[in-house]
This record gives C-alpha cells, sequence and structure tokens, in this order.
C-alpha cells in the first residue's frame, strides 16, 4: 500500500468531517467541562483522522496497520464520550447522527484494516 495521499480515502474524509461535528457540538459544552469531557472528545475524534494521516504517509503496511488500529481504538474511544455526554444531558438531538457517523468510520476502518492484512499475507 505504501506512500499514499490521505486526503483520497472515503475514511479519511468521513473521519474529519465527524471531527469537525465534534468540535462544533462541545463549543455548547458548559466551560466548565473544557479540560474534561470537551478536551477528551476533541482529542480522540482528531486522533481517528490523524491516525489514518500518519499511517498513509508512513512506507510499509505494518506502519499502516498499526496506524489504523490505534484509529479505531480513538473511534470506540469516541463511541463511549458520545454515549457519555448523552448521559449527562450534554446533547440532545445530535447523538443518533454522530453515534451513527462513528460507527460508520468503525466500519470502513475495519475494512480498510482486513484490505491491510490481505495485502501483507500476499507479500
Amino acid at each position: 500500500m505504501g506512500m499514499r495521499d490521505f486526503r483520497q480515502l472515503e475514511v479519511w474524509a468521513v473521519a474529519h468531517h465527524l471531527v469537525l461535528k465534534v468540535y462544533k457540538l462541545t463549543q455548547e459544552y458548559p466551560k466548565h467541562e473544557l479540560y474534561g469531557i470537551t478536551s477528551q472528545m476533541r482529542r480522540c475524534s482528531a486522533s481517528i483522522a490523524a491516525n489514518i494521516a500518519e499511517g498513509c504517509g508512513r512506507s510499509g503496511s505494518g506502519d499502516l496497520h498499526r496506524f489504523l488500529s490505534v484509529a479505531m481504538g480513538s473511534a470506540v474511544e469516541l463511541e463511549y464520550f458520545l454515549l457519555l455526554s448523552r448521559d449527562l444531558g450534554l446533547m440532545s438531538d445530535s447523538y443518533e447522527e454522530l453515534n451513527a457517523e462513528t460507527q460508520r468510520v468503525q466500519r470502513m476502518l475495519g475494512s480498510l484494516i482486513r484490505k491491510v492484512e490481505a495485502g501483507r499475507a500476499r507479500s
């Protein structure tokens, strides 16, 4: 898979869009949450897109696989923080949409990880 432009990957585009939505959503969160759930959600959402990008910038498929796995972990972490936000009453109507988008990113990452694993098995 080698060096590739992360901007060409649909999963990166979807993940980037999700980061923008998380930043916008968390602007509405109470100021006292700035160093708590707000920064956690921003960090893990940005980590998804950043790790996809960094993995694409590496030459080996082993590196790419590792970064995609980290991105997946961050996506699962975001899924939890969305649930926590909803249960704390910090977000109302946007939960379903953001949760669905987070799960979409997870499915796309899972598919890409399997592709990379298959490529590594062949080489």
